[in-house]
């Protein structure tokens, strides 16, 4: 096709070929402008109703305009094959962009902002993309996104699962409603996007699987690993909007891309405002005559650097002072605040045991629940080194809390980890958190507190569950939850 003419459009050069059809560059030669067209394979309009049907969606999606969605210029027909001529978007695919690796937390930010607007576009025009996922987003040189592909969807169908050549990536990306061929609104397009949102944050799909029903099944089955279990510094509200966004029920996710805007956007608001901003322009040296000077200036600071790493120790990096802030409960089910408060506890009173740390109480951290403050500033009202913070999501019997270390002074992520047990199971996993940190600030654990934190007694969940609601009910401090927590503590017994 290359070299070839269609209509007026003179190819110019084959941008890409997928399961949805091949791409070409081309020069429009009645405007004077270079588009792209995307041939689509025959058997997706093979027959009249399919022709209405893409028709009908095409003209829908052409009258987005929308700066971050790729505009639809025309539809037309060669040789019996529709194709669609579209916006040229000079750049990359997201797809190809994250072949580097995963993209910095505030641009991924940014991006799935660029993408959420998009939806929101299409959403309020009642159209559902139903095939989001990397392959089908832009990214310009400048950062801008653009959505592809929108109105095509619909003409793959639910059957197209079990047809040869479909992507295992176009599954990883598809919501549980839209795997079990149910149909789909909105809510499954926010799906996706939290499935990009994970994949730009750590290169890598939280559904997956070697083949495509083990991917279907992850989806339909499993919980991803935390992003904070797999890359350290991710913020606890990123953590809680993608956990909301990949909601196995509907019910459970943002019910609106307007909604997801605002969280996401709160999320950039404090990532932008922790970011050091330098101003400054250019000067041209000139480097021949400096060059020796510039590497004798370079080898002393490098020797300066290693003696106050190495040979002056300061004493903000000692950690002998540590806070367990309250963990965040990613359930988003509030009758299971009980146990995440609970998980809480426990990790303060593991701690509390090694006599060599000074570990805060559970009556002090608890006020700084649901309330956003910066960790330098919590650390320094609570005069401690460094500061524990994490999130529990517990479904049915299994548990999973990602716990990360902060030092307080200067602000530096030391250490972040996830832990999966069953319930009965969970004594131990305290216990391996509690070890954990110890060995990760170095402190001092004699023999006997090494023992403690090693031995792990049978634990009947039953009285677990009481025991836990009873302390719950105590540190409400009122006369009904002194009460609930007496009969509790009796059920426990």
């Amino acid at each position: 096709m290359v070299g070839k003419s269609v209509s007026h459009y003179q190819i110019i050069d084959k941008l890409g070929e997928g399961g949805m059809g091949i791409v070409y560059k081309a020069h429009d030669t009645k405007l004077d402008r270079i588009v792209a067209l995307k041939f689509l394979p025959p058997h997706l309009t093979k027959s009249e109703q399919d022709k209405a049907r893409f028709l009908q969606e095409a003209k829908a999606a052409a009258a987005l305009n929308h700066t971050n969605v790729c505009t639809i210029h025309d539809i037309q027909v060669h040789e019996d094959q529709q194709f669609i001529v579209m916006e040229y978007v000079e750049g990359q695919t997201l797809k190809d962009k994250l072949h580097k690796g995963p993209l910095n937390i505030k641009d991924a930010v940014e991006y799935a902002i660029q993408i959420a607007e998009a939806l929101k576009a299409a959403h309020s025009k009642g159209i559902v993309h139903r095939d989001i996922k990397s392959e089908n987003i832009m990214v310009t040189e400048t950062g801008q996104v653009k959505v592809m592909d929108f109105g095509l969807a619909k003409l793959r169908g639910s059957a197209q699962l079990t047809k040869t050549g479909t992507t295992i990536g176009t599954i990883a990306y598809m919501s549980p409603e839209q795997a079990r061929g149910e149909k789909v609104d909105n809510r499954s397009d926010i799906w996706s996007a939290g499935v990009i949102l994970y994949e730009m944050l750590t290169g890598q799909r939280p559904f997956q699987g070697d083949y495509e029903q083990a991917v279907v099944f992850s989806i339909l089955n499993e919980e991803p690993k935390p992003l904070m279990g797999v890359r350290t510094g991710i913020p606890i509200d990123l953590e809680k909007i993608f956990t909301k966004m990949v909601k196995k029920n509907p019910e459970e996710r943002h019910q609106s891309v307007k909604d997801l805007i605002v969280d996401l956007q709160s999320v950039m608001s404090k990532l932008e405002s922790g970011t050091k901003k330098f101003s400054g322009s250019e000067v041209k040296r000139p480097v021949k005559r400096y060059r020796y000077v510039c590497l004798a200036l370079l080898v002393a600071i490098i020797m300066v650097f290693i003696a106050q790493r190495f040979l002056f120790r300061r004493e903000t990096d000692i950690i002998d002072s540590i806070a367990v802030l309250p963990l965040e409960n990613l359930s988003d089910d509030p009758t299971q605040e009980y146990f995440v408060d609970g998980m809480t506890d426990a990790l303060i009173s593991e701690l509390a045991q090694i006599s060599a740390l000074r570990v805060i109480s559970h009556t002090s951290v608890m006020q700084y629940k649901e309330v956003r403050k910066p960790l330098p500033e919590i650390a320094r009202e609570l005069d401690v080194d460094a500061l524990i913070e994490g999130t529990v999501l517990r479904s049915g019997n299994q548990i999973r809390i990602t716990v990360q270390l902060l030092q307080a002074d200067p602000e530096k992520h030391l250490w972040t980890d996830d832990y999966v047990r069953d319930l009965q199971d969970v004594i131990q996993m305290q216990k391996e958190v509690a070890r954990s940190i110890a060995q990760e600030i170095n402190v001092s654990v004699t023999q006997a507190e090494q023992a403690r934190l090693t031995d792990v007694q049978a634990l009947n969940p039953e009285a677990h569950e009481a025991y836990l609601k009873g302390r719950y009910h105590w540190h409400q401090r009122t006369e009904d939850g002194i009460m609930k927590a007496i009969e509790y503590f009796k059920q426990a017994i």
